[in-house]
């Protein structure tokens, strides 16, 4: 379904009802989907839009969407109304969905709204979680899905590649604002023109989010050099990108000189188990040029630096040794609009193929690809990272499904 729209999808015939739609067909279950306001990190994020609304309702399912959920998004009550979602005017209204879907992991006072065997798709953000969260989700037997979790039949992670690609691409838009005299940077251009040296880019990781930075930095004109603990993966990246850029194997000297000669530094390294690796000693960091940029996009899984602390949009920078640190979660939320429009394409078809297969549970035993993002299961944890974590007990959710069989 990759860069399928969802009008595309409303043209399919199998899904366009007739002027008499039946409700669900037998075999199918219809779903309701409950649509919280987010309250929590200044989120602006929505992960339906009125369109995707009409054509899951067109199909039978029940959508509730709380009042101002998706303003931050520019998608007004009315779209939502008029797409068919019931509008609630309080979140208990809204907490009385089976399925909970939302873009930040649930806060106290919403873990308070939980009924029992409720399904949960979120984020899962694990660095600002604590033991006590997932008690509270076993003991209600609610079903825990992390979305940025759930693969794709081929192995991907359609989420996270969405998400990634935004954040990429915007990165270097926050590093180009930063580097000005508007906001007391260096006052250089984010690029290179005729006669002046390029400005200097540093990527730490290459995955998807370093694969979009470099491609907007390269762009514009900028000397760009990516380091990565892979090889496999600084060599996909050249490919894909197609140009000669700088690549190198994350090495302590190495990456040390060419952090000190860097005036903007990108942190996209990939979480492994749950944490983004520390690459970045505060040692490193104090030998970087003042006001230089450094922006941590790992920040929500740990972060690649020592010297990182967790920032909002509303205060997104600080200063440690003359450097600008700029540690935002959720940068995909600065272009609310579009990410939301993105997520909106993923959970559209993986809600309708839900709905077909009989509903969450049946979609969990059925889909092996879906039950990677299954981290808690009626009241028992299954994911074995967060257990090891939290000093949880754990179980295997392969082994639930054998036993369902």
């Amino acid at each position: 379904m990759t860069g399928q729209s969802v009008s595309e999808l409303a043209r399919q015939s199998v899904l366009t009802p007739q002027e008499s739609p039946e409700l669900v067909k037998k075999g199918k279950k219809s779903l309701f989907i409950g649509l919280p306001r987010e309250i929590s990190l200044q989120e602006s994020r929505i992960a339906l839009t009125p369109e995707a609304v009409s054509l899951l309702v067109r199909n039978g399912h029940e959508v509730m969407i709380e009042k101002g959920a998706g303003e931050g998004a520019k998608f007004s009550d009315n779209d939502y109304s008029e797409a068919g979602a019931k509008i609630a005017y309080s979140p208990e209204e809204v907490f009385e969905a089976d399925l909970i879907l939302k873009i930040e992991p649930l806060v106290e006072k919403e873990i308070s709204y939980l009924k029992n065997d409720q399904t949960v798709i979120s984020t899962l953000n694990i660095p600002n979680l604590d033991r006590k969260y997932f008690e509270r989700l076993n003991e209600k037997k609610v079903t825990g899905i992390g979305f940025e979790l759930i693969q794709d039949k081929v192995g991907g992670l359609p989420i996270i590649r969405a998400m990634s690609e935004i954040a990429g691409n915007t990165v270097m838009l926050v590093a180009a604002e930063l580097l000005s005299s508007v906001h007391n940077g260096r006052g250089i251009i984010l690029g290179g023109i005729t006669g002046v040296p390029p400005t200097k880019v540093v990527i730490l990781g290459a995955g998807t989010v370093g694969e979009y930075a470099a491609r907007a930095a390269h762009a514009l004109g900028a000397e760009i050099k990516v380091f990565d603990q892979h090889i496999y993966r600084l060599q996909r990246i050249k490919y894909t990108i197609g140009q000669q850029i700088y690549t190198s194997i994350i090495d302590s000297e190495t990456l040390t000189n060419e952090l000190a000669r860097a005036d903007v530094v990108i942190g996209a390294m990939r979480a492994e188990d749950g944490l983004t690796p520390m690459v970045v000693t505060e040692e490193m960091v104090s030998r970087m040029k003042k006001n230089s940029i450094i922006i941590d996009v790992s920040i929500d899984q740990g972060g690649c630096f020592e010297t990182s602390e967790m920032t909002t949009h509303k205060q997104p920078t600080f200063q440690k040794y003359g450097v600008t640190h700029y540690c935002v979660p959720n940068i995909a939320s600065r272009v609310a609009h579009t990410a939301s429009i993105a997520l909106s394409n993923v959970f559209t078809p993986f809600l309708l193929k839900t709905g077909a297969v009989g509903g969450i549970e049946e979609m969990i035993f059925a889909k092996q690809w879906f039950t990677k993002g299954v981290y808690s299961y009626k009241g028992s944890l299954t994911n074995l990272p967060i257990a090891q974590r939290f000093n949880l007990r754990y179980k295997d959710l392969g082994l639930l499904i054998a036993a369902r069989l």
